[in-house]
């Protein structure tokens, strides 16, 4: 075999891969792009089922010490945005988002003061992964004019949501769920041929407070 020969069967070879890798990449672009669409009809059905059963909301305290009244998930709303991505338009995450707000009446108005730091960071952080509205107040000594704690003034009012990022090069869709069943964030993984309304009920479940094997 010449040399030129050699050349053309090594490029015939790449060219039969990257035919192959193509292919492969489509097939995965398709499904993400179902799965996306799968999870955004079950997020609209579920945020007009949820609006009518108003569901208990999670027990939350900014502190672990002062609880919040009990809470219900409120005004549940469902979107979809999209993308252009290797010139075409594709999914770019589908949310379903909710308030969480107190059982009987409206949000209420109160405060908590911490002055040890690890006190502080955890209330931050909770004001803001609830999106908690607030002001923040230093206290200080009336005479020294030494700082003796931070209080925050606040709404009993946060608010819940899962966002599913499509991945279309991988397959994938991340789910990022938030104050599911406290200030906190998880997230999960789940490749594109689990999509579906098995696995979604999961979800389902956790956002309403019961156990779900989803996360």
């Amino acid at each position: 075999m010449s040399f030129l020969d050699q050349l053309k069967s090594q490029a015939n070879a790449l060219q039969s891969q990257r035919s192959t890798q193509q292919q492969d990449l489509a097939g995965r672009i398709a499904q993400t792009e179902q799965a996306c669409e799968t999870t955004w009809r079950y997020f609209n059905e579920l945020a007009r089922q949820l609006n009518v059963i108003v569901p208990r909301g999670p027990t939350l305290s900014l502190d672990n010490r002062q609880a919040w009244p009990e809470m219900c998930l409120v005004d549940f709303r469902s979107d979809a945005r999209k993308k252009f991505w290797m010139n075409r338009e594709v999914y770019d995450h589908v949310s379903l988002g909710w308030v969480i707000n107190p059982r009987d009446g409206k949000p209420q108005a109160t405060s908590v003061s911490v002055n040890f730091p690890p006190d502080l960071e955890r209330v931050t952080s909770r004001l803001a992964l609830g999106q908690v509205r607030h002001e923040r107040h230093e206290v200080r000594h009336p005479e020294k004019n030494s700082l003796l704690a931070f209080r925050f003034d606040y709404q009993t009012q946060a608010f819940g949501s899962v966002r599913a990022t499509a991945d279309h090069e991988a397959g994938e869709i991340l789910f990022r769920a938030a104050n599911l069943r406290g200030f906190e964030v998880a997230q999960v993984r789940h490749p594109v041929q689990r999509i579906n309304s098995v696995l979604l009920d999961e979800l389902a479940r956790l956002i309403v407070g019961q156990a779900g094997a989803f996360l």
